[in-house]
Parts: structure tokens; sequence; C-alpha cells
């Protein structure tokens, strides 16, 4: 089997919600950002096997197939196919998964993959309702005893820190140190690699979610952000958010082809169900798993990106596999830098190629929860 190896990362800054970002179409805030990538790495767009996007809320401005409509929306060559994946707030995870995986196996040179979401524009949920049904059944209902319409992150994330014995300080603990990381390391300049500037009436460079200054005391005054739940405040919960991501992922003929230096090589990948309930448990059995592949050990693993939909996500995580938190989101994570559904695999993967480089390490692991309890992992070697 071939090796795959991403050859370069890119992404928008992430803009809060009805923040700058909100001016600019879905399709167009993709379908820039794919230009960007193609005029970085000086490849003729038409020589892109396929063009693999993430995006959780396809519907309206994000319907249709919204890989296909920015790939189109950019000008560039109707030669080449799109399509674009859903598996929940992994679904650029695994549209980098399907992009390698299909390299692998011999089917693509180069391919690029990432994901999307505008939640200003298409807001989380959108693709329930409508007047057009649910897919809520009886059968589903009855299994699970759900009382409402649908699985419920905010109740599962306020379960998981119950079940493990996490406090309100030790959520709101973490996430403070989410900002003050993504804090230090946007001062220190790590971000710009990755990030591609967008123009709305301003031009937008950086992040719009990070604090600077965090407080732990106002952090514990806020209240709990939903009805049904105890410990989960707006503060330990990822921001709603809106950017893309996008990676160009190549065979070893491409990099010598093209003389590009690959940023890393894709080791393994694993794909797991869990409980739908509290749904973000995830993580822990798609670590295990995606180590078990590799044939590595957790000490192996020099950095791990676990997406911070919720702190009690990562600290349980943190609790059972038992990594040092030095080694986890070390420029911190979705509670500062913001969570668009589709775009934030995508936005990992190439955070952690980026600070393996920079720190001369080897080996890092990517791990996202996932609506419907599911959760998808990934290993890189730096390059």
């Amino acid at each position: 089997m071939r090796e795959a190896y991403l050859l370069d990362a890119v992404r928008t800054p992430f803009g809060k919600r009805d923040g700058a970002l909100k001016e600019i179409h879905p399709v167009d805030l993709l379908g820039g950002l794919l230009q960007g990538l193609l005029r970085r790495t000086r490849i003729e767009p038409g020589k892109v096997d396929d063009v693999i996007m993430g995006c959780v809320d396809q519907v309206g401005e994000q319907g249709a197939n919204i890989a296909r409509n920015a790939w189109l929306s950019a000008g560039l060559p109707e030669s080449v196919p799109a399509t674009t994946v859903d598996r929940q707030c992994g679904s650029s995870l695994q549209a980098v998964q399907f992009a390698a995986q299909g390299v692998m196996a011999g089917q693509y040179d180069l391919v690029i993959a990432g994901g999307v979401e505008s939640m200003s524009r298409i807001p989380i949920m959108s693709t329930l309702g409508r007047g057009m049904g649910t897919p809520m059944t009886e059968g589903i209902r009855e299994r699970y005893r759900l009382e409402g319409n649908w699985f419920d992150q905010a109740y599962g994330a306020d379960m998981i820190a119950k079940q493990w014995s996490l406090t309100r300080e030790d959520l709101d603990r973490y996430a403070y140190n989410s900002h003050r990381r993504a804090s230090a390391a946007r001062a220190r300049g790590y971000f710009q690699q990755e990030i591609l500037p967008v123009q709305t009436h301003v031009r937008v460079e950086e992040d719009e979610g990070i604090r600077d200054n965090p407080s732990l005391e106002k952090m514990a005054q806020l209240p709990p952000a939903f009805d049904h739940v105890d410990l989960i405040t707006a503060g330990n919960a990822s921001q709603i958010s809106d950017g893309a991501s996008a990676l160009l992922i190549g065979s070893k003929e491409a990099v010598e082809a093209y003389g590009l230096r690959p940023l890393a090589r894709f080791v393994a990948f694993a794909v797991v169900g869990a409980d739908p309930v509290t749904m973000l448990t995830g993580p822990i059995p798609a670590t295990r798993k995606v180590l078990q592949r590799a044939g590595l050990r957790v000490e192996d693993i020099d950095l791990f990106e676990i997406n911070e939909a919720f702190a009690p996500v990562v600290l349980a995580w943190q609790k059972e596999i038992g990594v040092p938190l030095e080694k986890v989101n070390v420029n911190g994570g979705a509670i500062a830098l913001g969570h668009p559904l589709g775009a934030t695999g995508g936005r990992l993967v190439g955070s952690l190629a980026y600070e393996l480089r920079r720190r001369n390490a080897r080996y890092g692991l990517i791990a996202i929860c996932e609506g419907g309890g599911m959760a998808n992992a990934t290993i890189i070697e730096a390059m």
C-alpha cells in the first residue's frame, strides 16, 4: 500500500458568531480558501483528482454539495469533482481520512480535503425541522428513552462531567487555560503559517474568539448555558463560529513531481461508535483503536489534539488515557479558537502538523467526538 502525505494545510481565521465572517457566503468562504491553497502550493488546479469537504448543516447556502459549489464559484476547472461528507463535528477529519485513504489505495495522487461551516448564517441543527419531519423515530425514542426531539450534546457533556467526578471549577480552569494557551500562541505568531486572511469590509487575519486576558473569576459567575444542565456554561463549551479549512494530500509520486516538502505522513485512522446519549465519550475508544492500528503506545505520541467541544470531553479523555495535559491542545482549542463544525477537523490536523515540526517532534494524534455518539481519530508523523 502506498503512503499518503500532508503537503500543505491552511484555514481561514475563525470568526465569532455574527462577527466579520458573517458577511461572506459559506460557498465563497471555502472557495476563496481553495484558491489560496492552490496559489500557495503552485499546484495546477486541473491536476487535483478530487475535493472532499466536511459540512454538518448541509441546507440552504450550505446545501447541494457545498464542496462542488465552492470549487465552481472560485472559477476552478469543471473537470475536477467534489463531494461533501457529514460525520458531525468530525466531518473534515473524516474528509481528510477519506482523502488519505484514497491516496493509499492508489486512486488519487492529489486530493484536497477540509471543511466549512458558517454557523452565523446557517445555525446549528438547521437540518432538523423546517416542516419536513424529523429523524427521530419511535424506535430511537424508545431505545434511548428520549424525551426531547433529538440527542442533546450539552446534556451528554453534563453527564460526562458528573460520571468522571469533574467539578465546575475543573471545567472552568480548563477553559481558562485554553484561552491562555491560544493567546500565547497567537502572540508568538504560531497561527500565521496556517491562516490565510479573509477580506470583508475589513481584513480578517486572526481568530476572533481568543480572549487575551481571560478571567477565571468571571467564568465562575457564568450561569449554566442550558436549562437542563448544571455544569456547562458558555465559558467551558466550544464557541459558535464561522470558518473553513483545506489540506492538500498527495502520494509520493506527487511529492516528487511537484517538488513539495511534506508536513507529515498519515500513519493510522480509526472510527468508532459510542453511546449516543452521553454522546461525547468516543475519543476514548477511538484513541485506543488508532494506537492499536498504528502499533504505537500512548507514550510514543508527542502531542495530542482532542477537540474541545466541551471541557469535560477532554478532561474525561485525559483521565482515561492518562496523558499529561501539557501534551494536549498545547496552543488552545475550540473553547478559545472556535468550532465551525465542518471545518474543525482540518484545523486540528494542520495545527498539529505545524506544531510537531516546530518542536522537532515525531508523532501526533487527533481525536474528535461527534453527534450521535461517534468519534474518529488519526495519527500523523511529522516529516
